[in-house]
């Protein structure tokens, strides 16, 4: 089908021409204003000087002459006042709490990011320890390689003391055996034939 019949199933798209064009604002500057009155509102500055208002106002209006009072005793237009300045504050207040909700929840949020990152790496730390530990129990220990080398260095004493008593005895028969060429009537009896 074509655009001007549209389908019977599908509702027909209404357009209306705004009489007004909307306002426009920076939110972050709004919400930033919004921050900056609420914490004012928070101070004691702000109790000091409405509470001083208020009192300035009721003592004028309570004891100034007639002619100069401009709110009577029941004080409809101070009333008037301050729920205005209420009505005011309240929603400008909930915008900056809501603002500072939205920054706790991107700082909970890299909070929460940053342990876990921690808790990875110490999870990784503790396997690389445990492997660590699990090595240096393959490891040869100090005292297990100086009783080791102690062995070796007694095997190699005796080693040494076996072949100092095997040159001398074999300097020994070769001493004996230049002497008995060189004097043959030193030879032995028991080798001489019958």
């Amino acid at each position: 089908m074509n655009d001007r019949n549209p389908r019977l199933d599908t509702p027909r798209e209404t357009r209306r021409q705004p009489l007004m064009r909307r306002p426009t604002y920076n939110s972050d500057a709004f919400g930033s204003f919004a921050e900056q009155f609420a914490r004012y509102m928070g101070t004691a500055r702000f109790l000091m000087w409405m509470t001083g208002v208020v009192v300035i106002w009721v003592l004028w209006n309570a004891f100034a002459p007639a002619d100069w009072k401009f709110d009577e005793f029941p004080f409809i237009f101070l009333t008037l006042a301050l729920s205005l300045q209420a009505s005011y504050a309240a929603p400008l207040i909930l915008l900056a709490q809501n603002r500072q909700e939205q920054r706790d929840k991107v700082i909970a949020e890299q909070d929460r990011q940053a342990n876990a990152r921690g808790h990875a790496d110490m999870e990784f730390l503790a396997r690389e320890v445990a492997s660590l530990r699990m090595a240096v129990g393959e490891v040869a220990t100090r005292d297990f390689l100086r009783s080791e080398l102690r062995t070796l260095l007694s095997e190699l004493d005796t080693r040494d003391q076996e072949a100092r008593e095997q040159d001398a005895r074999d300097h020994d028969l070769a001493s004996d055996r230049e002497r008995g060429q060189a004097h043959p009537a030193e030879a032995d009896p028991d080798d001489t034939p019958t």
